[in-house]
């Protein structure tokens, strides 16, 4: 195959690679009147933006008769975000300019700075870097950037976002001015825009993003949860889809850390990549992953970037993106190339219309589905299991043997189940969910909870109150079992409780006992029957009215301590404000 416009050195190397055509973006850099340009380009991720600029910036390298001149101070410089971004470019770049004998230097953090400093005194045709350490060595002489012929910003908005401006800005002050610049990004935003106009002359403006859609290769999906089943629900969308990789975003380092734990319990093969990891583990991690002694990688966004993994089919959005931007930034590890991929966003009830909105403003059509149950994953493995097996076997003569040994001792029906059931317990169990249609719920209904007596608390959200401590203290102050206790609604200042109509009295007898109006601890908790449910009290309370209507009215503030017989109770002593009761487990910083 041969390539028009391009020098024989690329052409062959293409070739050799396997490329048969070019995709949109790296036919665009090479149109007639895109050479020699200022270039901004929006592309997606995985579109082959790495193998464009090198075709683009070959024209300021090579010369037609005389090739590469020597290696010295360097002719092109490449800015990338992050080290695995640089790396992945520095590879690419090196095959593609293999024959050509160019000599790439590559400077990232996390690397030995005096090698790096070593290799830019032999020469190089072409740098690639992180901002931070490329500014390190120009500051400190290393780095000449004075015969520099092309520039390249790749990622350009996640680098702003990251917070290199000023990196960047003295890197393009100390380039020369006749230098071609080229911004590579999967968004244009405004800071961008603003880089352009400050750095570039005249440039072309290159587009190959669809107009309808983020990713066209990438199928999305939305799952509602509840919000207790998120990680119930990273456990059954992983074995659903049983992807050959996955990999899963979480918006801090610790979260990070907690679900790799969990998936590691859980028996799924997992690495994880954060901030705190270093170099030397990163590298370890994604090693696993492309020879496939892993499948999952939990990440942090940041972590993530430049990460390129072929097979790759499905990234889970653990923790909604921030915003639309960070969506298809996330998804585009997937659908790269032209292969398909899957980009779901795990949805917890209640936010559901802001993803909603960021779906729209990122101009994404995605399926709202509920999470996969243990129904819908076994079936998924009966299928798997069966395309598997009812394929064409090429058999070797020891297996033969073996084979035949064990029919002769087993039937043909009791191996297949011995192979059935090994096969399901190298799998990881599916998870139960909380549903949220009328079957489930009605699935969920609880024998003894059809008649009920709600008890009214009178601590809510701003007092820290959650269920995690709430059970075990109505437990020990009401002498009754978790069993006992259905519904828990958590209000801004009260919480409302179920009680079986069984136990209600017992129930009151008990925190009454246990109640100590002038309590610092959770006998200072006011728990006391309820004049109305949780709804009736609010809608009540909405309107003007009194949640508990019809009880004596007693003054005091909201989270103090109270109940018969206590401060500012009937026959009570004096009122004594006290701060919320908050336990310390729960406190927030």
């Amino acid at each position: 195959m041969t390539f028009e416009g391009l020098p024989g050195a690329l052409d062959s190397a293409l070739t050799q690679h396997g490329y048969t055509t070019l995709t949109p973006v790296q036919s665009a850099v090479l149109e007639a009147e895109a050479r020699g340009r200022d270039l901004i380009v929006s592309a997606q991720t995985g579109s082959g933006k790495t193998v464009a600029f090198g075709l683009a910036i070959s024209d300021d390298l090579i010369h037609p008769e005389e090739g590469l001149p020597k290696a010295g101070a360097p002719l092109a410089l490449v800015v990338a975000p992050t080290r695995e971004l640089a790396l992945q470019v520095s590879r690419e770049l090196t095959w593609l300019y293999a024959e050509t004998g160019a000599c790439i230097a590559t400077c990232v953090g996390g690397m030995d700075p005096m090698r790096e400093r070593r290799a830019l005194n032999y020469g190089a045709h072409i740098v690639v870097g992180t901002p931070g350490r490329l500014r390190d060595h120009v500051e400190r002489g290393a780095l000449d950037l004075s015969s520099l012929r092309a520039v390249v910003l790749d990622e350009a908005d996640e680098m702003l976002d990251m917070g290199f401006r000023e990196d960047l800005e003295e890197l393009l002050d100390a380039t020369p001015q006749g230098r071609r610049t080229l911004l590579f990004s999967a968004t244009m935003p405004k800071p961008i825009e603003a880089l352009a106009r400050r750095y570039q002359d005249a440039a072309l403006r290159i587009s190959t993003v669809g107009e309808a859609r983020g990713h066209g290769d990438i199928s999305y999906q939305a799952v509602t949860v509840a919000p207790a089943d998120i990680e119930h629900a990273v456990v059954n969308l992983l074995r659903l889809h049983e992807a050959e990789t996955a990999i899963l975003f979480c918006a801090t380092r610790d979260n990070v850390r907690r679900l790799h734990a969990l998936l590691l319990e859980r028996g799924f093969a997992a690495v994880a990549l954060s901030g705190e990891h270093s170099q030397s583990e990163r590298n370890n991690a994604l090693q696993a992953l492309r020879d496939r002694r892993a499948r999952v990688c939990v990440a942090t966004d940041v972590a993530a970037r430049g990460i390129d993994l072929p097979s790759l089919s499905l990234v889970v959005h653990v923790e909604i993106p921030r915003d639309a931007e960070t969506l298809q930034h996330r998804s585009g590890r997937t659908g790269r190339a032209g292969k398909k991929g899957t980009a779901v966003l795990i949805v917890p009830f209640p936010r559901r219309r802001r993803v909603e909105m960021m779906l729209r403003g990122a101009r994404i059509e995605a399926q709202w589905i509920d999470a996969p149950g243990p129904d819908e994953i076994r079936q998924a493995d009966r299928e798997r299991l069966l395309a598997t097996l009812l394929q064409p076997v090429e058999a070797e003569e020891a297996d033969l043997v073996i084979a035949r040994e064990l029919l002769a001792h087993k039937t043909a029906e009791e191996l297949a189940l011995a192979l059935v059931r090994a096969h399901s317990a190298a799998l990881p169990q599916p998870e139960d969910l909380i549903g949220n249609n009328p079957e489930s719920r009605a699935e969920r209904h609880r024998p003894g909870f059809d008649d009920v007596v709600w008890f009214r608390l009178d601590v809510g959200r701003r007092q820290n109150a959650d269920p995690r401590w709430l059970l075990p203290l109505l437990c020990r102050r009401g002498h009754i079992t978790r069993n006992e206790i259905g519904a828990i609604r958590i209000a801004a200042n009260e919480t409302h409780v179920q009680i079986p109509i069984a136990v209600a009295d017992k129930f009151a007898m008990a925190v009454e006992r246990t109640a100590d109006p002038n309590g610092e601890d959770e006998s200072g908790i006011t728990i006391e029957a309820a004049a109305q449910p949780p709804r009736e009290a609010a809608r009540e309370h909405r309107k003007g009215g009194s949640p508990n209507a019809g009880q004596p009215h007693r003054e005091r503030p909201a989270g103090g301590a109270g109940g018969p017989g206590g401060p500012g109770g009937p026959g009570g002593a004096p009122f004594r404000s006290k701060k919320p009761f908050k336990p310390k487990r729960f406190e927030r910083g």
